[in-house]
């Protein structure tokens, strides 16, 4: 059976903005997190990117410079042997109401459907509220990471309506835990 992990970007891969991610001047990586994205795919993980991205239909970046965001990560795991198999992300606003942004679980169900897998064993890994509602409204297992907005997102009054969930202090926490069990 294979072995997936979903990751949110901002905040738990790299470094989030309330000014928005615009370029890859503006792309840094949280210390340690892409080695633990190195070491899932070494552990024969399959890591796949679900994100919300708003500040294209902001008109703050373009497609393009999404794109060549998603390059540097990608550049910058390959050279230390990581790799992030899917980027799946929502250009969308709140007051777009679609589907596919987190809190709601489009994406998710649309990981799920691509590449028929079931969520209920797969960790969706995330430093929002937003995060961790849609993976459990997919049916995935909601991890929460301290780093970006998840020490905020830990005192949420919110989180109790999701339930008991794993909290580690980053990426890098999470996995040496996943991988020693």
């Amino acid at each position: 059976m294979q072995k997936f992990v979903i990751l949110d970007r901002d905040g738990v891969i790299n470094y989030d903005s309330d000014a928005y991610i615009k370029s890859p001047d503006e792309w840094h990586p949280i210390p340690g997190s892409l080695e633990a994205i190195a070491r899932l795919t070494q552990a024969q993980y399959r890591v796949i990117v679900i994100t919300n991205q708003s500040g294209i239909a902001r008109k703050l970046f373009t497609l393009d410079d999404l794109n060549q965001i998603h390059i540097k990560m990608h550049q910058q795991l390959s050279n230390i042997g990581g790799i992030v198999e899917a980027i799946f992300f929502c250009p969308h606003k709140d007051e777009h109401k679609c589907k596919c942004r987190k809190p709601c679980p489009g994406l998710f169900h649309e990981f799920a459907n691509r590449l028929n897998t079931p969520l209920a064993q797969i960790y969706a890994v995330g430093d929002s509220l937003r995060d961790l509602q849609a993976a459990t409204v997919s049916g995935a297992k909601p991890v929460l990471v301290l780093t970006g907005k998840g020490e905020e997102t830990s005192n949420d009054n919110g989180l109790q309506d999701i339930g008991i969930i794993p909290i580690y202090t980053d990426l890098a926490a999470f996995v040496d835990n996943l991988l020693i069990n």
